[in-house]
């Protein structure tokens, strides 16, 4: 190929569709196998235009969708980190901001520049656009835990504290999903799925 930015763009999307193969604890609906990290994006890229009204900001939509897309890429090298695994978590910045730094080289240097920058928005909370695509990321596995009686919180043995302890910030994005995310989580200790 003569046109070496189209080959760097197309690496990278060759490169990203490894992403496929990265497995989370979290269990599709109905009791379904584990989804994979891309499965994840997309299901909250979608949820972000559906639930779009619900930001408790003004919100760039296709800003908030691509941040969903491209939130767990880091993920090829540095692996999922399960939200409740306090040792995978002390580890976790480190091995992404490596991961960051090959997978996104691969593309030409204005879009490595333009992804880099959308990823650390999301990292660090301080927009409407990653506080909502943040609050995504925090419903989309409680509406599948939901949807499979608590198997993975049970599985881990997490507690409602925990789970409290990861949504607290949903409310930073949305408040009326943290109302919702609030419900189930209620719902779920009172049918024995979520231990005080």
């Amino acid at each position: 190929m003569n046109d070496e930015r189209l080959e760097k763009q197309l690496r990278f999307a060759l490169e990203i569709d490894k992403e496929k193969n990265v497995f989370r604890q979290t269990h599709l609906s109905g009791h379904g196998r584990k989804e994979n990290d891309a499965e994840h994006a997309w299901h909250m890229a979608i949820m972000a235009y559906l639930l779009r009204e619900y930001a408790n900001e003004e919100v760039d939509i296709t800003r908030v969708m691509l941040m969903c897309l491209i939130h767990d890429l880091v993920e090829i090298d540095a692996g999922d980190t399960y939200a409740y695994d306090e040792e995978g978590l002390k580890t976790q910045k480190a091995r992404e901001e490596a991961a960051k730094e090959r997978i996104f080289s691969i593309l030409p240097e204005d879009q490595k520049a333009e992804l880099t920058a959308l990823f650390d928005e999301f990292e660090a909370y301080e927009t409407p656009e990653s506080r909502f695509a943040h609050s995504l990321d925090n419903l989309q596995p409680l509406l599948l835990n939901n949807s499979n009686e608590g198997g993975d919180w049970k599985e881990h043995g997490v507690s409602a504290a925990h789970v409290y302890g990861r949504q607290r910030k949903t409310r930073l994005g949305s408040e009326r999903l943290f109302e919702v995310t609030d419900e189930i989580i209620k719902e779920n200790i009172r049918r024995g799925n979520l231990p005080e």
